[in-house]
């Protein structure tokens, strides 16, 4: 009796194992759930300035809120301190753009000026000095290749700039991919990447840059959200060859931000034309199971921000809560995986 009970027990937990929608190949081939902890939002004793299409970024272990819509002073938070403070206002107003820590100083390129729908790419690269708190023009972007809403990366003393889009939200998707040495001012054109992307983060693992999210933004023919990107594309620097993963984003976004963390790229955030409020999805690829797995979702769907890992911990800040123009968030949120 107690064997036939044991057999009958252990044929209930393989079927229920078998059913499970988490578990089974052919419902979700390619994603898994976790059990990650919960984004907290962040209690500062002040608040930064309201902003999106902004850049967020960490250098020397103080957080960096620049740019956005109109031209606004840079919000700096000490994690120290727990405050918010002001640094330069940049030159112009800048916008959609990936800002770069390097070699102790912030970078600005690939970014757009103006209102919309037809942005101007801004002509220079930009660095902001925190030494000094002074923005300074280090170097000029080739005339034939600017754009804005396009990744930026470091990797082995040169900037990578890759996709982007040439006029606004209006038209002139590219797939470029430029490498800028900031010791020469030399600019390089190298493969271009299989596929046309703009409004999204790009980043590094390794050897390999990644470009994950965005859309191919038309306001010419008015799919300013709708045409988003499932596509994952790869490109190794040794080599100089592009390849698309084999599993796609899983939920499909752009105006995300890309955070590094082991092996794994993740996904933050967003907006589409599927629904009014910006995303709160969290989704993360690993090199090592080929696998995407849904993180945490955000307390605050946000996009147009950007967001940083600081002592192990992702932290977001700043972004749209709605998809488009507003509103204009003030809150940070940390995820300690």
């Amino acid at each position: 009796m107690k064997l036939l009970l044991a057999f009958f027990i252990s044929f209930l937990f393989s079927a229920l194992v078998v059913i499970n929608p988490f578990t089974s190949s052919e419902n979700t081939p390619s994603v898994t759930l976790s059990d990650e902890s919960d984004w907290q939002l962040v209690s500062t004793n002040n608040e930064p300035l309201a902003r999106h299409e902004n850049a967020f970024t960490e250098l020397n272990g103080k957080f960096y809120l620049i740019g956005g819509r109109t031209n606004k002073p840079i919000n700096i938070f000490d994690p120290a301190t727990n405050t918010w403070s002001e640094g330069a206002t940049p030159p112009l107003e800048m916008h959609h753009f990936q800002a770069l820590p390097y070699q102790g100083k912030i970078y600005v390129l690939g970014a757009f000026t103006g209102g919309f729908p037809r942005e101007t790419p801004v002509p220079d690269v930009y660095t902001y000095d925190l030494a000094t708190d002074k923005w300074e023009i280090v170097a000029s972007i080739p005339e034939d290749r600017r754009r804005g809403a396009a990744g930026v990366v470091a990797y082995q003393d040169k900037i990578y700039v890759v996709c982007g889009i040439q006029d606004g939200h209006y038209d002139g998707h590219v797939s470029w991919l430029d490498e800028f040495d900031p010791a020469t001012g030399e600019w390089t054109k190298l493969a271009d990447a299989p596929r046309t992307r703009d409004h999204f983060q790009a980043a590094v693992i390794g050897d390999r840059l990644l470009a994950a999210a965005g859309r191919n933004t038309s306001a010419k023919t008015g799919k300013t959200m709708e045409l988003t990107i499932a596509e994952v594309d790869v490109y190794d620097f040794n080599s100089g060859k592009w390849e698309t993963l084999e599993q796609p984003l899983p939920t499909l976004r752009a105006g995300t931000a890309s955070v590094v963390q082991g092996n794994q790229l993740i996904v933050i955030g967003g907006e589409s034309g599927e629904q009014v409020p910006a995303h709160s999805e969290v989704e993360a690829y690993s090199f090592g199971s080929k696998k995407w797995s849904h993180l945490a979702n955000l307390q605050q769907g946000r996009h147009g921000t950007h967001a940083l890992i600081y002592q192990d911990t992702i932290f977001v800040a700043a972004g749209s809560g709605n998809r488009g123009g507003g509103p204009e968030l003030t809150s940070m949120e940390k995820f300690s995986p």
